[in-house]
């Protein structure tokens, strides 16, 4: 390379990663615009949970087809751009395979290389058809159309086209390699199980335009892993640098274990304090402000649950077992979690237009994005949550939309009312006087 192509190598990686960081600050705002809540206890769990989840993928294998192919891709993304260190240096140095004096270890690692690429390749291959031949039934959903549809397929045809660079690439250097008395500067360095077998379409043309293929494979490898790092942030593929934040921030109580408001037990527990003055009124501050039941909006949820929106893979696992969605209802845990990222990106938007100000644009996460029909959908069985493969909990954020309903504008559904009126009226859900309810012992 001459120094002309090192400065613009420079340029390509500061563009790149320049462009990332920038994304993953505006990533990292607007997780912030979520409410507070502390996920800081209990750090040995914490981490337990995201060695074996996140970085185990132990919770991925319990649909084994789907899991080990997963495995492979998730080993190959990995592994294979461990590369990325060595192209960077000789991109930037004008070195060739640098790490070539590792001897025996980087021949066994540029084999491993290639044999994950052709996994890779394998893997991705059936994932293509499982999604657009198949076509299993929770990549169709009516929630998966459009955009989310599109872009995993362009994630799938990102890897397909990286690995087949790569592979093209150590074939062209490989003839290079073995040119008679040596070629330029193409040290005899690595192993190619796989593009050994490759390597003979560049035979009968000239060391020169295969040397220049070389570097049109390096170039373009290189510039579609930037292209591909940079498309994180419009993709689901987000997940492979969240899920290891989102699992070690994951709720660690129990599933059915849910949160109380802490303005309702202060209220309950003075209404229950024999000692407290009923008419003593509290202090009240006239700069606060007043404090929101539940959440409309992607403000009112806390940071984990903006996290869990930005992590959520596309997967459909949660919307496959949820009882409501199988039995028709308009419920998609799989579309709460969509509809969240969207609003959070649109709300994101908005403060980029204004200056770093939200400036309000008549539309909230409620009603504008999520139904109250798909809410009282939920059944509060938790089955979402056990499957997730990352750990996101889409009934915390119905929960809480659920809460926003029936607390803040009492919207609740005629027979949840009623119940809530027995229990009001006579402490109990039946509409049975408190009178009465021994009454069925004296029935014969």
């Amino acid at each position: 390379m001459s120094y002309l192509d090192n400065i613009l190598f420079a340029i390509l990686l500061i563009i790149g990663f320049g462009y990332f960081f920038r994304s993953v600050q505006k990533i990292r705002r607007n997780i912030n615009l979520g409410t507070d809540v502390n996920r800081s206890d209990n750090p040995k769990a914490r981490w337990t949970n995201m060695a074996m989840i996140a970085l185990g993928q132990s919770k991925m294998v319990k649909r084994p087809v789907a899991g080990i192919l997963h495995i492979i891709v998730y080993l190959g993304f990995i592994i294979i751009n461990i590369e990325l260190l060595e192209i960077i240096i000789d991109g930037l140095f004008g070195t060739h395979r640098i790490f070539a004096f590792l001897g025996t270890t980087y021949n066994v690692l540029i084999a491993s290389f290639e044999i994950l690429a052709v996994l890779v390749l394998v893997a991705v291959s059936v994932f293509w058809i499982r999604r657009n031949v198949i076509k299993l039934k929770r990549f169709i959903s009516s929630d998966l159309k459009g955009w989310p549809k599109s872009d995993g397929n362009y994630i799938l045809y990102f890897e397909v086209v990286l690995m087949t660079l790569f592979l093209l690439m150590n074939a062209s250097d490989l003839h290079l390699q073995n040119v008679p008395g040596g070629f330029s500067h193409f040290i005899k360095a690595g192993s190619f199980p796989v593009s050994q077998f490759i390597a003979p379409i560049f035979n009968g043309v000239s060391n020169e335009s295969v040397m220049l293929m070389t570097e049109i494979f390096w170039w373009l490898h290189i510039t579609g892993i930037l292209i591909f790092m940079n498309y994180l942030y419009f993709s689901k593929h987000l997940h492979i640098l969240l899920a290891f934040p989102n699992t070690y921030f994951a709720n660690l109580k129990p599933l059915g274990q849910f949160d109380n408001l802490e303005s309702v037990t202060k209220e309950v527990k003075l209404m229950m304090d024999p000692n407290a003055d009923p008419f003593a009124a509290a202090p009240v501050d006239e700069n606060a402000t007043p404090s929101k039941f539940g959440a409309s909006d992607v403000q009112d949820l806390n940071w984990v649950q903006l996290l869990n929106a930005y992590t959520c893979t596309e997967c459909g696992r949660c919307t496959s077992v949820c009882p409501a969605n199988i039995t028709g209802k308009k419920l998609s845990p799989r579309k709460i979690m969509m509809d969240t990222r969207d609003r959070l990106v649109e709300v994101g938007k908005n403060i980029d237009d204004n200056k770093g100000v939200f400036v309000p644009d008549n539309k909230s996460l409620l009603n504008d994005y999520i139904s109250p029909e798909e809410l009282w959908a939920c059944t509060s069985c938790n089955a979402c949550v056990e499957e997730c493969p990352v750990n996101i909990s889409p009934l915390s954020i119905i929960m809480d939309m659920r809460r926003y309903l029936v607390m803040e504008q009492s919207a609740a559904p005629m027979p949840l009312n009623a119940m809530m009126t027995n229990v009001e009226n006579n402490g109990a859900p039946w509409q049975y006087n408190q009178q009465d309810r021994l009454n069925w012992k004296n029935e014969n």
